[in-house]
Protein backbone atom coordinates (compact mmCIF):
# COMPACT_ATOMS: atom_id res chain seq x y z
CA UNK A 1 0.00 0.00 0.00
CA UNK A 2 2.89 2.25 0.91
CA UNK A 3 4.77 1.90 -2.71
CA UNK A 4 1.29 2.97 -4.60
CA UNK A 5 0.97 6.04 -2.25
CA UNK A 6 5.16 6.47 -3.77
CA UNK A 7 3.82 5.88 -7.10
CA UNK A 8 1.31 8.67 -6.68
CA UNK A 9 3.61 11.13 -5.61
CA UNK A 10 5.88 10.21 -8.09
CA UNK A 11 2.86 10.78 -10.69
CA UNK A 12 2.14 14.21 -9.07
CA UNK A 13 5.22 15.68 -9.01
CA UNK A 14 5.80 15.20 -13.04
CA UNK A 15 3.12 16.75 -13.23
CA UNK A 16 3.82 19.41 -10.82
CA UNK A 17 7.13 19.82 -13.05
CA UNK A 18 5.41 20.35 -16.28
CA UNK A 19 2.43 22.38 -15.02
CA UNK A 20 4.28 24.58 -13.27
CA UNK A 21 6.44 26.03 -15.79
CA UNK A 22 4.54 25.96 -19.17
CA UNK A 23 1.43 28.57 -19.37
CA UNK A 24 -1.33 25.89 -18.69
CA UNK A 25 -2.05 26.00 -14.77
CA UNK A 26 -0.81 23.11 -12.48
CA UNK A 27 -3.94 23.88 -10.47
CA UNK A 28 -6.04 22.64 -13.53
CA UNK A 29 -4.38 19.68 -13.82
CA UNK A 30 -3.90 19.08 -9.89
CA UNK A 31 -7.89 19.05 -9.95
CA UNK A 32 -8.21 16.72 -12.25
CA UNK A 33 -5.58 14.25 -11.55
CA UNK A 34 -7.18 14.54 -8.14
CA UNK A 35 -10.12 12.99 -8.85
CA UNK A 36 -8.39 10.31 -9.96
CA UNK A 37 -5.44 9.46 -8.62
CA UNK A 38 -5.89 10.92 -4.73
CA UNK A 39 -3.21 10.64 -1.98
CA UNK A 40 -4.24 8.48 1.07
CA UNK A 41 -3.16 11.02 3.16
CA UNK A 42 -4.62 13.64 5.40
CA UNK A 43 -6.38 16.39 4.20
CA UNK A 44 -3.87 18.66 5.78
CA UNK A 45 -0.72 17.20 4.59
CA UNK A 46 -2.36 16.80 0.67
CA UNK A 47 -2.46 20.78 1.10
CA UNK A 48 0.64 21.09 2.08
CA UNK A 49 1.92 18.45 -0.32
CA UNK A 50 0.86 20.52 -3.20
CA UNK A 51 2.22 23.69 -2.49
CA UNK A 52 5.59 22.53 -0.89
CA UNK A 53 6.63 20.20 -3.75
CA UNK A 54 7.04 23.63 -5.23
CA UNK A 55 10.38 23.92 -3.81
CA UNK A 56 11.34 20.95 -5.84
CA UNK A 57 10.33 23.11 -9.36
CA UNK A 58 11.65 25.83 -8.09
CA UNK A 59 15.55 24.27 -7.15
CA UNK A 60 15.42 23.77 -10.57
CA UNK A 61 15.27 27.48 -11.87
CA UNK A 62 18.02 27.76 -9.29
CA UNK A 63 20.43 25.46 -10.78
CA UNK A 64 19.60 26.02 -14.23
CA UNK A 65 20.34 30.02 -13.91
CA UNK A 66 22.67 30.27 -11.07
CA UNK A 67 24.80 32.35 -12.57
CA UNK A 68 22.03 35.13 -13.57
CA UNK A 69 20.55 35.09 -10.04
CA UNK A 70 23.39 35.44 -7.89
CA UNK A 71 25.09 38.73 -7.43
CA UNK A 72 28.28 38.05 -6.05
CA UNK A 73 31.58 37.55 -8.15
CA UNK A 74 34.16 35.53 -6.38
CA UNK A 75 36.80 35.10 -9.38
CA UNK A 76 36.44 38.14 -11.12
CA UNK A 77 35.51 42.27 -10.59
CA UNK A 78 33.17 43.49 -10.49
CA UNK A 79 32.70 41.80 -6.93
CA UNK A 80 28.79 42.53 -6.61
CA UNK A 81 26.82 42.35 -10.13
CA UNK A 82 25.48 45.43 -10.21
CA UNK A 83 22.77 44.22 -12.77
CA UNK A 84 21.90 41.39 -10.78
CA UNK A 85 20.88 43.56 -7.79
CA UNK A 86 18.99 45.90 -9.86
CA UNK A 87 16.66 42.71 -11.33
CA UNK A 88 16.10 40.99 -8.21
CA UNK A 89 15.05 44.62 -6.44
CA UNK A 90 12.48 44.55 -9.78
CA UNK A 91 11.45 40.80 -8.81
CA UNK A 92 10.83 41.83 -5.56
CA UNK A 93 9.10 44.90 -6.28
CA UNK A 94 6.95 42.67 -8.79
CA UNK A 95 6.42 39.99 -5.52
CA UNK A 96 4.49 43.16 -3.25
CA UNK A 97 1.23 42.95 -4.72
CA UNK A 98 0.72 39.07 -4.74
CA UNK A 99 2.15 38.74 -1.26
CA UNK A 100 -0.02 41.05 0.31
CA UNK A 101 -3.08 38.94 -1.65
CA UNK A 102 -1.80 35.86 -0.10
CA UNK A 103 -0.70 36.70 3.22
CA UNK A 104 -4.00 38.44 3.84
CA UNK A 105 -6.96 36.47 1.93
CA UNK A 106 -5.01 33.25 1.25
CA UNK A 107 -7.69 30.89 3.36
CA UNK A 108 -10.67 32.84 2.19
CA UNK A 109 -9.80 33.22 -1.44
CA UNK A 110 -9.27 29.24 -1.56
CA UNK A 111 -12.86 29.27 -0.07
CA UNK A 112 -14.44 31.38 -2.61
CA UNK A 113 -12.65 30.00 -5.44
CA UNK A 114 -11.23 26.40 -5.40
CA UNK A 115 -13.36 25.27 -7.42
CA UNK A 116 -13.86 23.50 -10.93
CA UNK A 117 -15.81 26.14 -12.42
CA UNK A 118 -13.39 28.89 -11.39
CA UNK A 119 -10.14 26.73 -12.56
CA UNK A 120 -11.85 25.84 -16.39
CA UNK A 121 -13.51 29.26 -16.81
CA UNK A 122 -9.63 31.09 -15.74
CA UNK A 123 -7.79 28.34 -17.90
CA UNK A 124 -10.32 28.60 -20.75
CA UNK A 125 -10.39 32.77 -20.77
CA UNK A 126 -6.61 32.92 -20.39
CA UNK A 127 -6.11 30.69 -23.64
CA UNK A 128 -8.31 33.15 -25.58
CA UNK A 129 -6.27 36.02 -23.77
CA UNK A 130 -2.73 34.17 -25.26
CA UNK A 131 -4.14 33.77 -28.52
CA UNK A 132 -5.21 37.38 -29.08
CA UNK A 133 -2.19 39.17 -27.40
CA UNK A 134 -0.19 37.12 -29.92
CA UNK A 135 -1.94 38.28 -32.49
CA UNK A 136 -2.36 41.51 -31.64
CA UNK A 137 1.78 41.61 -31.06
CA UNK A 138 2.14 39.87 -34.33
CA UNK A 139 4.91 41.98 -36.83
CA UNK A 140 5.97 43.84 -33.27
CA UNK A 141 8.97 44.13 -32.24
CA UNK A 142 9.40 44.07 -28.15
CA UNK A 143 10.65 47.57 -26.34
CA UNK A 144 12.64 44.92 -23.54
CA UNK A 145 14.54 42.43 -25.09
CA UNK A 146 16.93 41.99 -22.32
CA UNK A 147 16.84 41.90 -18.30
CA UNK A 148 18.21 45.22 -17.80
CA UNK A 149 15.44 46.52 -20.57
CA UNK A 150 12.88 45.67 -18.65
CA UNK A 151 12.07 48.51 -16.03
CA UNK A 152 10.56 49.01 -12.51
CA UNK A 153 7.14 50.15 -14.14
CA UNK A 154 7.42 47.01 -15.90
CA UNK A 155 7.97 45.00 -13.28
CA UNK A 156 4.83 46.39 -11.18
CA UNK A 157 2.49 45.81 -14.04
CA UNK A 158 3.40 41.99 -14.46
CA UNK A 159 3.27 42.07 -11.11
CA UNK A 160 -0.47 43.13 -10.76
CA UNK A 161 -1.05 40.55 -13.55
CA UNK A 162 0.26 38.19 -10.66
CA UNK A 163 -1.89 38.64 -8.83
CA UNK A 164 -5.10 37.34 -10.47
CA UNK A 165 -3.10 33.97 -10.22
CA UNK A 166 -3.27 34.14 -6.87
CA UNK A 167 -6.94 35.24 -6.60
CA UNK A 168 -8.10 33.18 -9.37
CA UNK A 169 -7.01 29.45 -9.39
CA UNK A 170 -6.38 28.05 -13.05
CA UNK A 171 -5.25 31.60 -14.49
CA UNK A 172 -1.14 29.79 -13.74
CA UNK A 173 1.13 31.79 -12.18
CA UNK A 174 3.13 31.51 -15.43
CA UNK A 175 0.88 32.52 -17.69
CA UNK A 176 -0.49 35.64 -16.18
CA UNK A 177 3.23 36.80 -15.47
CA UNK A 178 3.86 36.22 -18.88
CA UNK A 179 0.50 37.26 -20.36
CA UNK A 180 1.25 40.37 -18.60
CA UNK A 181 4.76 40.55 -20.20
CA UNK A 182 3.84 40.14 -23.61
CA UNK A 183 0.93 43.06 -23.38
CA UNK A 184 3.37 45.40 -22.35
CA UNK A 185 5.83 44.49 -24.90
CA UNK A 186 8.38 42.52 -22.95
CA UNK A 187 9.98 39.68 -25.82
CA UNK A 188 9.05 36.39 -24.60
CA UNK A 189 12.44 35.02 -23.73
CA UNK A 190 12.94 37.72 -21.55
CA UNK A 191 8.86 37.16 -20.26
CA UNK A 192 9.55 33.92 -19.83
CA UNK A 193 12.76 33.95 -17.70
CA UNK A 194 11.72 37.15 -15.65
CA UNK A 195 8.24 34.75 -14.59
CA UNK A 196 10.83 31.85 -13.70
CA UNK A 197 13.08 34.46 -11.51
CA UNK A 198 9.64 35.47 -9.97
CA UNK A 199 8.84 32.24 -9.17
CA UNK A 200 11.39 32.09 -6.37
CA UNK A 201 10.59 34.14 -4.10
CA UNK A 202 6.75 33.49 -4.36
CA UNK A 203 7.11 29.89 -3.61
CA UNK A 204 9.47 29.89 -1.32
CA UNK A 205 6.96 32.53 0.81
CA UNK A 206 3.98 29.96 -0.25
CA UNK A 207 5.61 27.00 0.93
CA UNK A 208 6.80 28.44 3.80
CA UNK A 209 3.49 29.63 4.64
CA UNK A 210 1.86 26.58 3.92
CA UNK A 211 4.67 24.78 6.29
CA UNK A 212 3.95 26.31 9.52
CA UNK A 213 0.55 26.40 9.20
CA UNK A 214 0.80 22.06 8.51
CA UNK A 215 3.75 22.30 11.07
CA UNK A 216 7.12 21.11 11.08
CA UNK A 217 6.40 17.64 12.66
CA UNK A 218 5.86 14.79 10.09
CA UNK A 219 5.89 10.85 10.40
CA UNK A 220 8.29 9.12 8.49
CA UNK A 221 6.40 8.28 5.81
CA UNK A 222 5.04 11.89 4.95
CA UNK A 223 8.64 12.92 4.59
CA UNK A 224 8.95 10.08 2.04
CA UNK A 225 6.39 11.01 0.55
CA UNK A 226 7.06 14.66 0.22
CA UNK A 227 10.85 14.25 -0.45
CA UNK A 228 9.64 11.68 -3.67
CA UNK A 229 7.39 14.45 -4.87
CA UNK A 230 9.82 17.51 -4.80
CA UNK A 231 12.43 15.57 -6.35
CA UNK A 232 10.61 13.98 -9.38
CA UNK A 233 9.16 17.84 -9.55
CA UNK A 234 12.95 19.01 -9.67
CA UNK A 235 14.18 16.63 -12.27
CA UNK A 236 11.29 17.25 -14.52
CA UNK A 237 11.12 20.94 -14.08
CA UNK A 238 14.76 21.23 -15.65
CA UNK A 239 13.60 19.55 -18.72
CA UNK A 240 10.21 21.75 -18.99
CA UNK A 241 11.81 24.22 -18.69
CA UNK A 242 14.19 23.69 -21.19
CA UNK A 243 12.02 22.89 -23.42
CA UNK A 244 9.83 26.04 -23.08
CA UNK A 245 12.92 28.10 -23.83
CA UNK A 246 13.86 26.36 -26.52
CA UNK A 247 10.29 26.38 -28.21
CA UNK A 248 9.72 30.02 -27.61
CA UNK A 249 12.80 30.69 -29.39
CA UNK A 250 11.18 29.96 -32.81
CA UNK A 251 7.25 29.78 -31.66
CA UNK A 252 4.29 31.88 -30.05
CA UNK A 253 2.37 30.97 -27.03
CA UNK A 254 -0.56 30.41 -28.87
CA UNK A 255 -0.12 26.64 -29.05
CA UNK A 256 -0.86 26.76 -25.33
CA UNK A 257 -3.49 29.15 -25.66
CA UNK A 258 -5.56 26.49 -27.44
CA UNK A 259 -4.50 24.24 -24.98
CA UNK A 260 -5.92 25.63 -22.45
CA UNK A 261 -9.15 25.96 -24.09
CA UNK A 262 -9.63 23.02 -24.67
CA UNK A 263 -8.68 21.88 -20.99
CA UNK A 264 -11.44 24.37 -18.98
CA UNK A 265 -13.82 22.85 -21.28
CA UNK A 266 -13.08 19.57 -20.83
CA UNK A 267 -12.85 20.14 -16.83
CA UNK A 268 -16.56 21.61 -17.24
CA UNK A 269 -17.74 18.98 -19.25
CA UNK A 270 -16.39 16.57 -17.00
CA UNK A 271 -17.88 17.91 -13.84
CA UNK A 272 -21.24 18.59 -15.05
CA UNK A 273 -21.55 15.15 -16.06
CA UNK A 274 -20.84 14.00 -12.57
CA UNK A 275 -23.16 16.73 -11.29
CA UNK A 276 -25.57 14.80 -13.25
CA UNK A 277 -25.15 10.99 -12.08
Amino acid sequence: MEFIEIIKAIILGIIEGITEWLPVSSTGHMILVDEFLQLNMSPAFKEMFFVVIQLGAIMAVVVLYWKKIFPFSFKKKPFVQKSIIIMWIKILIACVPAAIVGVLFDDKLNELFYNPTTVAIMLILFGIFFIVVENYNKGKNPIANDMDQLTFKMAIIIGLFQVIAAVFPGTSRSGATILGALLIGVSREVAAEFTFFLAIPVMFGASLLKLVKFGFVFTGFEMIILSVGSIVAFIVSILAIKFLVGYIKKHDFKVFGWYRIVLGAFVLIFFAIRALL
